[in-house]
Formats: structure tokens, sequence, C-alpha cells
């Protein structure tokens, strides 16, 4: 066996570019590029020998480690988790700054390579530049933070750990039930060691991600539990999108009348105009999603996590002897609350299921009142985004003048704050997977990054990233990253002065506003009002503030005809939202002086007995 001798910098580059992935019979590079932000901790090594691959695996030069980590978790949705990006920090703060990109990864289940430079594996000359010193457990480092945010984590101290460490690494993040980020340490010193490296290890890899079919078994007695339900609901999930399974799901409901709620990221399986899509469901969710799984007798989870936004804390399903379906690859997803699991892939499964059910159709009655309901609840929905002249238009509003504006192939992306809440129960989608909400971790300052990878992944696509002020001051240095990189994106800035989505909980739970809102928060003098544009400006983007809805349609007119990154801020309401929505377990003091609180802790408390108990 012939070996090559590298470096274990010069060794990891050549392998990423090695691995490949069929994506229906398209070979394509595994790999597709690297965010990084040089120290001391990588630059002489790793950035040497990334340096030298700029045309097989091009760098992107981050501004700040998070929101590149963001950027490559974006990269990751939007290319259905067939292509990933790498991450590359100096040690000590330039890799833990990416410890929260990774728990996003994480919740989200989507792979990013995550390449930290750590301490010296020698320790000669220890403490290092940024080394923080553990007097109990010397072999403890910063990077061991990920070790909570990762699916795979590994710490090379020899040059030859990768033969082994990095396929694995693959492995996993190719595995649709064990998907998830991947974190590599690598001690600075040992990057530049050398290795007889076996040829082999660099030869071309094609990857498949597998399609693992569920048990016969878990086929049959989800037949037979559909078959039994008079009044069944599917909750469709991210994973609908990851196992490419849309068209599958829309050919399933209409086939068997059963209506569709869409999870936050499971949002845009369908189309708005599917006659079964009942859109949203639960804390956030809209009217008939919440109606109509209130009466469900069967909830079919599919691809979806089930988490307490959907499920309302667990309290939308309401009837006392509702059961529980979950198709999921992921066996920990499948068994949550003791749901009857249906193992393996949702496109295989949705079809397997089929199958066994030949004729059977759920009463048209329980079809025809989901109909109604989404009916009902889009008439609201038509009347709050609306045109308007009101002085100061709220969310919704800004929402409908996207949504007039909208074409199939857009993509919205949202994460956190008020606008993901107001986005899903208000957007109409009109194209298969173009909602892109980050909602496993909701990130705040995710979505100018994220709408920066998901460019990156759709180059002819228009991304258009709908975001709070208190999200913007978090986190916007990838307006000039896109700017820098030539990939445009539309950001449309809310300024409701503060954190309002909070504010509005703080209030409706009983407590007085305090440090959500500039107004309410520590200041001197009056608070100035933040020119968003004249920001964004700075950083190379044409911008514009606006005050109407009237010249907002305007101004994204004018946005869509640019070539470079747009940003819009207007001034919206900060008390002003949605109706709709479902109870949400939140804690609630139980001894207080303040009477709004303890009455609103009696109403928190009066719902709980439709909570269930985790049976």
């Amino acid at each position: 066996m012939g070996t090559v001798r590298l470096t274990l910098a010069q060794a990891i580059v050549r392998f990423l570019t090695a691995q490949k992935i069929d994506d229906e019979g398209e070979v394509l590079s595994l790999f597709t590029g690297v965010h990084s932000i040089f120290g001391h901790g990588n630059v002489t090594c790793l950035g040497s020998a990334l340096e030298q691959v700029q045309e097989e695996l091009p760098t992107y030069r981050g501004q700040n480690e998070q929101s590149m980590g963001l950027a490559a978790v974006a990269y990751a949705r939007a290319r259905r988790r067939k292509q990933i990006h790498v991450c590359a920090a100096s040690v000590g703060p330039g890799s833990s700054n990416m410890v929260t990109a990774a728990g996003v990864a994480l919740s989200d289940r989507l792979p990013v390579l995550f390449l930290c430079g750590d301490n010296y594996a020698s320790r000669l000359p220890d403490p290092v530049l940024q080394q923080v010193e553990h007097f109990h457990d010397m072999s403890l480092t910063t990077n061991d933070s990920f070790k909570a945010v990762s699916s795979y984590f590994d710490r090379i101290t020899r040059p030859e750990q990768i033969l082994t460490s990095l396929p694995q690494a693959v492995a996993l993040m190719l595995d649709p039930a064990a998907c998830g980020p991947a974190t590599i340490s690598l001690a600075q010193d040992v990057q530049g060691e050398a290795f007889d490296y076996p040829e082999v290890f660099f030869a071309e890899r094609i990857h498949r991600i597998p399609r693992y079919p569920a048990a016969d078994y878990q086929i049959e007695l989800a037949m037979r539990l559909i078959k039994e339900a008079k009044r069944p609901l599917i909750i469709a999930g991210g994973g609908v999108h990851y196992s490419g399974a849309t068209e599958e799901l829309a050919a399933f409901s209409d086939r068997f009348g059963i209506p569709v709620a869409e999870t936050i990221m499971g949002r845009s399986a369908l189309l708005d105009e599917h006659r079964l899509n009942i859109a949203s469901i639960g804390v956030m969710g809209g009217n008939a999603g919440n109606n109509i799984g209130g009466k469900a007798d069967l909830v079919i989870a599919i691809g979806t996590r089930m988490a307490d936004m959907i499920t309302g804390s667990w309290s939308v399903f309401r009837d006392p002897d509702v059961k529980y379906l979950s198709l999921n690859t992921n066996r920990f997803d499948a068994n949550k609350h003791l749901a009857n699991p249906v193992v393996g892939d949702a496109k295989l499964s949705l079809d397997a299921i089929a199958s066994k059910l030949g004729g059977w159709l759920a009463p048209q009655a329980w079809s025809d009142e989901a109909v109604r309901e989404k009916a009902a609840w889009n008439a609201i929905v038509e009347k709050r985004t609306g045109p308007t002249n009101q002085e100061v238009p709220n969310y919704p509003q800004v929402i409908g003048a996207v949504q007039r504006s909208a074409k199939p192939d857009d993509v919205i992306v949202s994460a956190a704050g008020g606008l993901p809440g107001e986005l899903y129960c208000t957007w109409k989608s009109i194209g298969v997977g173009t909602f892109e909400s980050e909602y496993g971790f909701s990130c705040m300052g995710y979505e100018i990054a994220g709408a920066y990878g998901q460019k990156i992944a759709n180059p002819k696509r228009e991304i258009i990233a709908m975001l709070g002020d208190g999200s913007y001051m978090m986190l916007n240095s990838d307006i000039y990253s896109s700017v820098l990189t030539g990939n445009k994106i539309i950001c449309i800035v809310c300024d409701n002065g503060g954190f309002a989505v909070i504010n509005r909980l703080q209030t409706s739970k009983g407590g007085a506003e305090f440090n959500n809102l500039y107004a309410s928060s520590k200041h001197v003098g009056d608070v100035p009002r933040i020119d968003f544009a004249m920001h964004a400006r700075s950083m190379g983007a044409e911008s514009e503030n606006v005050k109407t809805i009237e010249e907002l349609e305007a101004a994204i007119v004018r946005a869509r005809a640019s070539e470079r990154t747009y940003v819009i801020a207007i001034q919206t309401h900060p008390y002003e939202w949605m109706e709709g929505g479902s109870w949400w377990d939140v804690g609630m003091p139980e001894v207080t002086d303040r009477p709004s609180i303890t009455a609103a802790r009696e109403t928190q408390e009066s719902q709980r007995e439709y909570q269930r108990k985790g049976v």
C-alpha cells in the first residue's frame, strides 16, 4: 500500500475534497465550502492547507464565528443535508464562539463539520495564548463545551487519529437517524505534524444517504390505527423535507382525506392551496390547526420532534382517548410520549402504509370540517394582512406586503422573536420548501446569516430574511459577508423598539414592562431610534427606511431589482399581534406581591387539566 507524507492539516483538507455524494444520480462534492476566521491556532497549518484548494473547496472569510456557523447550518438545510459546509476557527474564544451554532445544528438535526483549534498536545509551552486552565483536570479545554452540542466529538492529539475519526464523522453526518454536527478538536502543534498516510485514505469516495425501511409489524400497526380512526390528523415536520417526501405527503393526504398541519420546520411541505392543508398548530398556530387538533383521535407525526410550540406543551390534543403514531428515522423521536413508533424513512413509510390502507377513507365529515376551519382562518388572515393605511403597521400587515410580492421560488427566512410566530400562522406557501424558519433552537441573530447561507445554496433564488430589530442588533455582520461574496439577500427589518415579543409574554403573565423594550430599559435621556438603513449602508448594502405598507411594497420592488444585498427597515407596532394560538406551559411565580401575576398564574393553571402527562 502506497503512502503520502502530509501534515495533519493537509491530510484533513485532502480527505474532505475527496468526499463525494450521489444526489439522485448526480455526483457532487460532499463538502462545498469552508467558513473560517483564522487565528494563531489555525492560520499557519490549516489556513495554509485550505489556501491550496480554493478551486475545489472555497473558503469564505467569516466576520463572526457564530454567524459563519449559522450560515453553514442554513446551507445544510437548504441542501436538505446532502451537502455540507465546514467551519474552522482558532483556539479559545474563536472556537467557543461557534458553540451556539453547533447547538442550532444539533437541535435542527443538520450536518456541519466544526474544526476547532485547541491547546498544545505536548503542553510544553502551556499556558498558551487563549488557553483556559482547569486546575482539577489538565485534559479539559474550552472545546469540551462542544460535547453538549455535537452529535460527534473527537479530540485529535496525534496526526494518525484522523484515519479513524474523519470517516466516522462523515458517516454520522450522513446518517438520517443520527444526523447532526461533528466537532473535531485540533491541537495547535499537531496540525503541523506529519505522518505517512495511506494513499487509499484520499481516494474519491461516493456516499449515498441511506433510506431505512420501517419494520413490517410497525407498518401493520400503523395501518390498523389509521383504519380505526375517525378523526386522524397528520403533523408534518422538517423530516418530510429531508426525506424528500413532500409529494408523497400531498398524495397521502389527498387519497385518504386526512388533514395536515405543519410544524414550523415543516412549513411549506404542502402548498397553501392544498385542500387539506390546515397549516399551523400549537402555541403560535392558527385556529384551524388548533381546533382540528383538539378533536383528533389519532395524531400521525411525521419527521417531527413534537416540541412544545407545536403541541401547546401537550395541551392541544384534547380527546381523552387520542392515540399517537410517529413516523421518524430517529428512534428517540419516534418513541416520545409512548407514541406507536414507525422507525424508518418518511417517504418509504408513507408509501408502505398507503399500500396497506387500500381503499380506506377518513370520514367525509371530518375532511369537510378541516376545509371549513381552514377557510374561516384564511378569512381572518386576509383581514389582518391586507393593505392598510395604519400609521405604524404591525407584523401581520408587513407580512401581507411581502406575501403579495412573493414568487413561487422565493425563500422566506426567520428565526426568533415575534416574526416566526406571525409568519408561521399567516404565511401562505406558494412554493414547496420555501419557508425556512430556524425554530429548533430559536436562535436570535440567525436570520441574516441564515439567509446568506441559503443564498450560497440557492444562488438563483430570492432569499428574503424577515427579522426584528433585536435580532439585527444581535448579529448583522453577514450583511457585509453577502456583499463581499456577491450573495445578494433581501432583509426586512421590523423595528418595534426592542424585544417586543418577550415584552408581550412578560405583560401577559402579569409582569410589568421591564428591560425588554428600549423605553422600559435603563437609559439616559430620550431613547434614540436606530437607523438600520444607514448601518446596513455602511457595510456596502443598498438600503432604505420606509414608513407605510405602500412604501414597503414599492421598496420590495426596488430590492428585487437590485443586484446587491438590500435592507429595508420599517417601524412596526410593539403591541399588536395576530390572534390565535394555544396554551403554553411557562414557569410562573407561586409567591408574588403583584396581584396581576397571581391572576395570570391562576389563569395559566386553569388550563393544566388539558396537558398530557407523558402517557
